[in-house]
């Protein structure tokens, strides 16, 4: 009788040896929470679509962060939902405009002991749900969204924002943004661009937590799902033009681009692992046909493991409390 060479089965036989063996980690600090806050509530309104997750006041909101901060994750990014949008999405940049004072409150609240993240994007802001300034032929014109991408990158840095989180996918936004920081005295606030967003299905509950205005899609500017080099272009480009941090999303249908941007360059990257991901999951869960922890941290152990050094997700807080407790 023959028996086998090779023996990998004793890097598996004990819950010791296999966290011994254990190729990639994940720790609290390399989770990134986002918070929507509402303008006009006093209490936290849940999502319907995200189950567990909630529209926050700017009072619910600093209880959010004060809980992040002690569960000792990474970061949270702030979302804003104004009460009154328009065309140019006006409350972006507007010291009193929901965003910027929940920032200021947050700041406030956790000081440096969360890295305190802002999107810098219009969708929220605007009438009609794009991400910029739209033409008299309804298309998005890139260079005037630019004009508006700063003022809103000066506001969020007055505000106390350390890291702001270009989402627009606008050519040229990391270049303007970092040019009119540095030339405002604001050179140490962060810049994470969304270098390799695409367009698709996984956003939808996230357009009903920030109540989103769109009509039709962003494919004129979010990259196409069938285009893998084109997210390496693109975060090669935002490295060019002065990004700290590169991001990838959504996660888990791009795993593949995620691995190529991080064998790409020489920044960090992350990953967002978005709405649609996290309502899957509840649901399935919900339903009773998965276990809603072991998926949970599998799928946030497989981001990892295709290069992501730190991943937005919106179970950031309750996965730090798991990793912490097992500790």
């Amino acid at each position: 009788m023959s028996f086998p060479e090779h023996r990998p089965r004793r890097l598996r036989r004990t819950p010791a040896v296999r966290r011994l063996a254990r190729e990639t980690h994940l720790v609290p600090s390399q989770l990134v929470l986002p918070l929507f806050v509402r303008e006009g509530i006093a209490e936290p309104s849940p999502i319907g679509s995200m189950p567990g997750t909630v529209q926050h006041s700017v009072d619910s909101l600093r209880r959010a962060v004060a809980d992040a901060a002690e569960q000792r994750i990474g970061g949270v990014m702030l979302f804003g939902v104004p009460e009154v949008r328009d065309a140019v999405g006006s409350g972006a940049d507007d010291p009193a405009g929901i965003l910027n004072r929940a920032t200021e409150a947050v700041v406030a609240e956790v000081g440096d002991a969360l890295v305190v993240q802002t999107d810098l994007c219009l969708d929220e802001f605007t009438d009609h749900g794009h991400c910029g300034v739209l033409r008299d032929d309804g298309a998005v014109d890139n260079d005037a969204t630019l004009e508006r991408y700063t003022a809103m990158g000066l506001a969020q840095a007055r505000a106390g924002s350390a890291m702001l989180g270009l989402s627009g996918m606008m050519d040229g936004q990391v270049g303007a943004v970092r040019e009119a920081l540095d030339a405002e005295g604001f050179t140490d606030t962060l810049i994470l661009a969304y270098s390799a967003k695409y367009a698709g299905a996984f956003y939808g509950p996230f357009r009903e937590a920030v109540d989103s205005q769109l009509t039709g899609d962003r494919r004129s500017y979010q990259l196409d799902p069938g285009n893998g080099r084109e997210g390496v272009r693109e975060a090669l480009l935002d490295v060019e033009e002065g990004a700290d941090v590169v991001m990838v999303k959504p996660a888990l249908p791009y795993l593949d681009v995620l691995a190529d941007v991080k064998a790409s360059v020489d920044v960090p990257v992350w990953a967002y692992q978005v709405s649609g991901e996290y309502a899957m999951v509840e649901a399935a869960a919900a339903h009773g046909w998965i276990d809603r922890r072991g998926a949970i941290m599998e799928s946030l152990l497989g981001i990892r493991r295709a290069g992501a050094d730190a991943i937005l997700t919106y179970w950031a807080v309750e996965a730090a409390r798991w990793l912490r407790a097992e500790l």
